[in-house]
């Protein structure tokens, strides 16, 4: 019988080979995950340092207790030490452009070693991030292929050589760890599925929850539900119903299906752009009359996201929103002014994170009669109200643009 690795390096390589398979299989899905993904994300990074340190452990233990005499020579021994070779490049390769991905992203997202240990960034140029990323998902793939190559170098030892050179990777020759140890790949594979967030529940579509509500105190009439009933139940809120009251009062606005509150910020000269996917509106106001404009903009913090799984998970935190102790942000206007032939100002209070603070609005109208187009924006100093407070936002600028357009109809 072949002479066997050592009980450690038995033990790494199983380990390792397990661990590899519950990150190929969780590697797989966190790019569709968005903000669901980040505590697996964090997860995949932890996992993947863990990787790393066993890799240098291996190789450590190799140099200490070389590995067995090769069995086979010629080309497919050659084959079989080069897919050995590759697969160390693997795991080493692997973490290293993962942890450079995250090192080099615009936002620097801290990274904590299974939630305790902080993690230092790798003092790589921003420049590099694409690089990283590429060579990242290029070596998950060669990385797969190496691995399948293995297997099938093993089976065709064990199943058509017969020369019992997997033996040599098991302690003991035990039919039950035979099967046993190679099932830990599949559990890995298995597990990493597994703890993958469900499907997400289907979201109402963003302007079904942004239908325009008329403030009850100045006897306009409410959309159909109220700011937290838009959101649940989209079919009854596509068109606001507006009551029918005395000539004179300025119209209640119904916001359509299409609208969006969006956001951005430079970032180190770059740019980071989101958009809010909940928000609703109470607006009540006569063109004609900007004066007796009566608005009301309610959005869910929560449902903020640039479209990055590691950006997104971080905006609901201290540091940024605050959301689970401030779920909500809303600006509130009396009174607006022409700003040009369909321009218009208004200054209102913007409250944000508990922070109340002065904060004017531009925006212009187009169309006409009940039926108008509207777009604006509006430059928000963040500070002031602790959106982006620790080490993560140094590179963000003072102001964010915020910009919003949607279609409101009116009876």
């Amino acid at each position: 019988m072949p002479q066997r690795y050592s009980l450690a390096a038995i033990i790494l390589h199983w380990a390792i080979a397990a661990l590899l398979a519950f990150q190929i299989a969780v590697g797989w899905a966190l790019g569709s995950l968005g903000a669901r993904g980040f505590a697996l994300f964090q997860l995949h990074k932890s996992i993947g340092i863990t990787v790393l340190l066993l890799t240098l452990l291996r190789i450590g233990v190799r140099w200490w207790k070389p590995r067995p005499a090769k069995l086979e020579g010629g080309w497919q021994g050659a084959l079989a030490s080069s897919v050995h070779v590759g697969l160390y490049a693997f795991m080493l390769g692997a973490p290293l452009t993962g942890w450079a991905l995250v090192s080099t992203a615009k936002v620097k997202v801290p990274t904590l070693f299974f939630g305790v240990i902080p993690l230092p960034h790798l003092p790589l140029p921003m420049a590099s991030h694409g690089l990283a990323e590429g060579g990242h998902s290029l070596l998950a793939w060669i990385g797969i292929a190496l691995v399948a190559l293995h297997v099938a170098g093993a089976l065709r030892h064990h199943v058509l050589m017969r020369d019992g050179l997997i033996w040599r990777m098991v302690p003991g020759r035990s039919t039950a760890l035979l099967l046993g140890l190679p099932a830990l790949i599949l559990v890995g594979f298995l597990l990493g599925r597994a703890i993958l967030p469900g499907a997400a529940p289907v979201a109402p579509d963003a302007p079904a929850a942004n239908a325009v509500e008329a403030p009850a105190e100045d006897n306009a009439v409410e959309a159909a539900g109220n700011a937290s009933d838009n959101a649940a139940a989209p079919a009854a809120n596509e068109t606001a119903a507006v009551a029918e009251e005395p000539a004179g009062p300025p119209p209640a606005w119904a916001v359509q299906p299409g609208g969006k509150i969006g956001f951005s910020v430079g970032n180190s000269g770059e740019t980071i752009s989101g958009n809010f996917s909940k928000w609703t509106a109470k607006v009540v106001m006569d063109p004609d009359h900007p004066e007796s404009a009566d608005i009301k903009v309610t959005i869910d913090m929560a449902s903020a996201s640039v479209g990055d799984a590691y950006k997104d998970g971080m905006l609901p935190g201290d540091e940024f929103f605050g959301s689970a102790a401030h779920p909500t942000a809303t600006f509130v206007a009396k009174g607006a002014e022409k700003s040009g032939a369909n321009g218009y100002r208004a200054h209102g209070t913007l409250t944000l994170k508990g922070v109340a603070k002065p904060q004017a609005i531009r925006f212009t109208l187009s169309g006409s009669g009940k039926s108008r187009k509207v777009s604006g924006s509006a430059s928000v100093a963040r500070l002031p109200f602790g959106v982006g407070n620790g080490d993560s936002s140094t590179g963000l600028d003072p102001k964010v643009m915020v910009t919003f357009n949607f279609d409101a109809k009116t009876q």
